[in-house]
């Protein structure tokens, strides 16, 4: 198949591009803006395939993307977003055009595109919208996100999240564009952008910098190793049913300082010189409206499916600090240039 794909150069995306050419054999046009979080950088295993094709381009220009499907692609995983929670607090509007906009012009001109080209397939045509579990809103101490759970979203992101899954349905029911909407829970590995919790922390104990943890470091999520969220989307794509939506979860819920604490220990046996990297942890004023619980119930997925994660918290946390440990070369430009760790949304 040939992939259209939305913020291809961001970190879900970029392990989704890695994963459809290196083991599925798919012919990827990547898309993305490159903004702060797009990184070209994490293409590098594929660029010199001929299966793989790049585009710099903002969603949010509709006749851009007319143009772009010039490459008559057979699908579109559309992963293109603003994702940081805590810019959405400070810088609201960008969300709001990007993710809700974008994602607007990216399902009219696949209208467009099926409508209109007689020769396209279109009944094999598909549009997958990556989306993610802050949709849902807080849970309690008990229970899980399911694909009927009703939609609460609590912060700038997670709204214009909602929205664009509510587009994506509409143009599914309304024009019968063959969509199929994902949520997915938090996810981590190689390639993340040091803003996110995992990789910042990281970071900051390789610098001797303190570990912000937020309130008291009880909230909980539910953590997915982005190779496993590849493989997902790579089924979705293929045995999906447009109109269905699929969470995703890895079934590891942790609160947030038991990942600090297990990070640092994971330092620690990594990094057998020095003084146990857990005397950096430092509490830090909450962020506005930060919910409580997250826990995905991925039972659709994998039983309809046959997904399965591949990667418990354990494997998948130790993989990717031994990821950060080794390719200084990936993340040093940005921690110098773009993000040096200072806290956002406040």
């Amino acid at each position: 198949m040939r992939i259209l794909v939305t913020g291809g150069a961001g970190f879900i995306g970029s392990a989704v591009c890695r994963h459809f050419i290196a083991d599925l054999g798919h012919d990827v046009v990547v898309i993305d803006k490159l903004t702060y979080a797009g990184c070209l950088a994490s293409l590098s295993p594929i660029t010199s395939s001929e299966r793989y094709a790049f585009e710099k381009l903002d969603i949010c220009d509709r006749e851009g993307i007319r143009a772009i499907l010039r490459y008559r692609p057979d699908a579109v995983i559309h992963l293109a977003a603003e994702s940081h929670v805590d810019r959405s607090i400070r810088a609201s509007n960008d969300f709001v055009q990007t993710n809700v906009v974008g994602t607007f012009n990216m399902l009219e001109a696949a209208r467009e595109y099926i409508d209109d080209n007689k020769n396209a397939r279109k009944d094999e045509f598909r549009f997958v919208h990556v989306s993610t579990d802050e949709v849902y809103g807080s849970l309690g101490d008990i229970g899980l996100f399911s694909e009927a759970t009703p939609y609460d979203p609590s912060s700038p992101y997670s709204a214009t999240k909602a929205a664009s899954d509510h587009l994506a349905k509409a143009w599914h029911r309304t024009y019968g564009l063959a969509v199929i909407v994902s949520n997915c829970s938090n996810n981590y590995g190689p390639y993340q952008f040091p803003e996110k919790l995992i990789p910042l922390v990281i970071l900051n104990a390789l610098h001797d910098q303190p570990l912000p943890v937020y309130g008291d470091g009880s909230n909980i999520r539910d953590w997915l190793y982005v190779d496993d969220h590849a493989r997902a989307l790579g089924l979705i794509l293929e045995k999906g049913v447009p109109g269905e939506t699929y969470n995703v979860g890895g079934r590891n819920e942790r609160r947030n300082i038991d990942v600090v604490r297990q990070i640092c220990a994971c330092l620690d046996e990594l990094r057998t010189s020095g003084p146990r990297h857990d005397r950096l942890i430092k509490f830090v004023t909450d962020r506005p409206g930060h919910d409580r619980r997250y826990a995905i119930d991925a039972s659709k997925l994998e039983t309809d499916l046959g997904w399965r994660a591949q990667d418990s918290f354990e494997t998948g946390i130790k993989k990717t600090v031994r990821w950060y440990l080794e390719r200084a070369d990936w993340w040093r430009p940005l921690r110098e240039n773009v993000y040096r760790g200072e806290r956002l949304g406040l």
